[in-house]
């Protein structure tokens, strides 16, 4: 979580510098100006990279805040994908990758 949440707060300050990498689209469904696109990415970058910081003290709370950010942050990448696609796809499986994690049981190894 906070890989894809550095990635996401990455992504956020390029999109603000208004960075010439991003593809220009027309006629788009879902298009926002590039400063729209960069605080989305960046506050939820940040969103993410504390929750997992807060997941590496154990907090069950975090763990549920990280699938509904993941979550949301997936759906974030899926509109920014005419903009910049392998970054949009690259983050997408990432956080995919956190889903499946979080989600997966975990067995406590103290009682051995």
């Amino acid at each position: 979580m906070i890989f894809g949440g550095i990635m996401a707060i990455l992504e956020g300050i390029s999109a603000l510098a208004k960075d010439n990498v991003f593809i220009a689209t027309s006629n788009y469904t879902f298009q926002f100006n590039l400063t729209s696109w960069g605080w989305i990415h960046l506050i939820l970058g940040i969103v993410i990279a504390v929750a997992g910081l807060a997941l590496l003290t154990g907090a069950m709370w975090a763990r549920a805040v990280g699938v509904v950010l993941a979550g949301i942050v997936m759906i974030a990448n899926f509109l920014w994908v005419p903009y910049y696609p392998l970054w949009a796809l690259t983050l997408i499986a990432v956080n995919g990758f956190v889903i499946w994690a979080l989600c997966t049981s975990h067995r406590d190894t103290s009682a051995r």
